[in-house]
């Protein structure tokens, strides 16, 4: 949760309800067709590359910083699925697993393939991952298209809920030497939430033959900010935390986030991890890097974090959600806009990636891209790649066909209406394009035409 003076929206913040239930969806807005708004958790088809003419880019809307809205980059009943999950006791009565910032990857472990979900759970009896919920859960397969189970913890933590692979309420298991759970992550109360601390945004990785793990405490935790955990087994775990984050999280603290969050206790949050060769670095969602120790322990030590070179649109809007993906030589930068919609005096509806005002609304939660022949940068003008596919990942399957993830943000705009809300907070995957080297885009998989309809 964040203050709707400085950062009205963060893409993993705003866990604590639907706001503005109904707002967009009484704007004149173009509206994605019914099979849009309700993807079924059939799977969808995997396509693998094929040798014919890549697509080409879609003209973006002008002036730069206007959001495409055009159904094309919706994810649709044709080119995605909801991932069909083994359902937790918690999730039987909704029938589907609730899940924000799904995450989604492919690793080859041991000359055999397992796909690994995860993303931010909320404990039963609470609307939303705040003011606190029970930590991390992860999935695996051996497909796509699963069987999705719960990662088997049960040699790791016998007696405990299958598939939690780290959580706040894990201060036990720490011993000499080895930190499982520091004290600004575990849970804590007060008067105005009770019970408060909540685990956001994880992203499971294997690098150099172990499982990391890199994740944030969020709002309402005794500090605000990314960490990274380790695994000593397979995927499972069991995890500890890394020796950089024993008093705080990654970076230096700075004024952010809502009034609630105490002096000095607000870090850079949604952090994720970009690998290549036997280089790693963290990634932030305020569009900073650093790059990791040898050791993994922590992060190099310098003064002030460096940010990615970018073409910022003007004004520049509250981002997030930065993650870095390589394909073919390219670096993308993904970031997480909304897209805000107003009515101009003459009827029209504007579709922008603006900062709140008078009469703007959120509509859609919406992944931008941009490209580069380098990861610090400079980065190419960033375009919608997806709409409504905010807080995502790219990952590549088996066949080559790359994939986004999405999860339909319940909390405002679109999928926040109450006609559609029940069908948000998904473990969702939605195929993409690339449409070649000479300009590298990325775009959610558009219908067979180029007409840009």
């Amino acid at each position: 949760m964040t203050s709707n003076e400085k950062h009205p929206v963060r893409r993993r913040s705003l866990l604590a309800g639907a706001a503005g239930l109904g707002a967009a969806a009484a704007l004149p807005v173009t509206a994605a067709p019914a099979q849009a708004a309700s993807a079924q958790a059939a799977p969808g088809r995997p396509k693998a590359p094929g040798r014919h003419r890549a697509p080409a880019n879609w003209p973006d809307p002008t002036p730069y910083g206007l959001a495409d809205t055009r159904t094309d980059l919706w994810p649709r009943e044709d080119n995605s699925f909801v991932l069909p999950l083994q359902l937790r006791p918690r999730d039987k009565e909704r029938g589907q697993v609730w899940m924000r910032d799904t995450y989604v990857n492919r690793f080859v472990v041991g000359g055999r393939t397992v796909y690994v979900a995860t993303g931010t759970t909320r404990v039963p009896g609470l609307t939303a991952a705040a003011p606190w919920n029970d930590g991390i859960f992860v999935w695996t397969a051996p497909s796509l298209k699963g069987p999705w189970r719960l990662a088997d913890t049960t040699g790791v933590r016998p007696g405990a809920e299958k598939g939690k692979v780290w959580s706040p309420e894990f201060t036990a298991e720490n011993r000499p030497g080895r930190t499982v759970v520091a004290p600004w992550q575990e849970y804590w109360y007060d008067d105005q939430f009770g019970k408060r601390g909540e685990v956001w945004a994880p992203e499971v990785h294997r690098f150099r033959g172990k499982w990391y793990i890199v994740a944030c405490m969020g709002d309402h935790s005794r500090k605000v900010g990314s960490f990274m955990l380790v695994s000593d087994g397979g995927v499972e775990g069991p995890y500890r935390l890394v020796e950089g984050n024993h008093e705080k999280p990654f970076g230096d603290s700075f004024i952010g986030g809502p009034k609630f969050i105490e002096p000095g206790a607000y870090h850079h949050i949604d952090g994720g991890l970009f690998t290549e060769g036997d280089d790693a670095w963290l990634v932030l969602h305020n569009n900073l890097y650093a790059k990791f120790r040898d050791d993994m322990e922590d992060i190099v030590p310098t003064t002030n974090l460096p940010a990615f070179r970018q073409t910022p649109y003007s004004p520049e809007p509250y981002l997030e959600g930065a993650y870095v993906f390589k394909h073919r030589g390219k670096y993308y930068l993904v970031q997480t806009a909304w897209d805000w919609a107003s009515v101009d005096a003459y009827g029209s509806t504007r579709h922008a990636y603006d900062n709140p005002g008078t009469g703007r609304v959120q509509y859609q939660y919406d992944a931008v891209v941009a490209v580069s022949d380098s990861f610090e940068g400079p980065y190419s003008k960033r375009w919608t790649a997806g709409v409504g596919v905010g807080h995502n990942n790219i990952f590549e399957d088996g066949g080559g066909q790359l994939w986004s993830t999405f999860f339909r943000n319940p909390n405002a705009g679109y999928w926040a209406d109450p006609s559609r809300v029940a069908d948000a907070a998904v473990p969702g995957v939605v195929r993409l394009e690339w449409t070649g080297p000479a300009d590298g885009r990325l775009y959610v998989e558009r219908r067979r035409h180029t007409d840009g309809g």
